[in-house]
């Protein structure tokens, strides 16, 4: 479904990514771990060339080529993109942010999701459909960014760090969408530092270090090195 080879990516003349390969099968919920600043968010920002430059190497999505196009055009070919900072229209309704992702649906896209299948999977949403974005809580927002991905009916399913920033009752509540969503056959991969979300969730992991993936393997593979996770990681339970 979503490759990525040898991917080198920057910010203006600065390098974040070294090339990175990467990829993620259909139905697979793939987690990418690293430390802060290891280079996960430039990671998926390659893939959404999302303020970043892919400077070398490939990003398809089902062998159509990703390379310079702009962000809307990536979401178009059927990637959903959640990123770290939510990015919902704060002077908008829930039901007004709902409805943008119209707009990028194609005839040729599955129209599985839509406003009511949303709402079963978040009923916080339905429930405050009519208030402003910008005055929700953290949580909420972020509930409100998966759904409207949801509602642009992606193939993928990309969320950077869906947890920043939340208490922990919320937490689970994500942890348990995502869950729900994977029961689903949704394809996802997920940029994550909770590695008990992780844990709970991943079919495959990798590990981002210094924007090179020093790790990929199963979840079984990942727990049986712990030394991987010292050498790589800022363990955060």
């Amino acid at each position: 479904m979503l490759t990525l080879e040898n991917v080198f990516g920057a910010y203006g003349f600065s390098e974040a990514v070294h090339g990175v390969d990467l990829h993620v099968n259909e139905g697979e919920v793939v987690c990418i771990v690293g430390r802060n600043g290891a280079g996960k968010t430039s990671t998926l920002r390659c893939i959404v060339q999302d303020q970043i430059r892919v400077t070398k190497g490939h990003v398809r999505l089902d062998d159509v080529s990703l390379a310079g196009l702009a962000p809307h055009q990536v979401i178009r070919l059927g990637i959903g993109y959640v990123p770290e900072d939510r990015r919902v229209f704060s002077s908008l309704t829930v039901a007004e942010n709902l409805r943008v992702p119209s707009s990028f649906h194609s005839e040729e896209a599955s129209n599985f999701w839509n406003t009511e299948r949303v709402f079963e999977l978040f009923p916080q949403l339905e429930q405050f459909k009519h208030r402003v974005a910008g005055n929700l809580s953290g949580g909420q927002q972020q509930m409100l960014s998966i759904a409207r991905s949801l509602l642009t009916n992606p193939k993928l399913l990309i969320m950077d760090e869906p947890h920043e920033g939340l208490a922990p009752l919320l937490v689970q509540e994500i942890v348990r969408s995502i869950n729900r969503l994977k029961s689903m056959g949704v394809s996802m991969l997920i940029s994550e530092q909770h590695l008990h979300t992780v844990h709970e969730c991943a079919d495959r992991i990798y590990v981002i270090d210094r924007g090179v993936a020093v790790f990929n393997g199963t979840l079984a593979e990942f727990e049986a090195d712990p030394e991987i996770a010292r050498k790589y990681l800022m363990v955060v339970q």
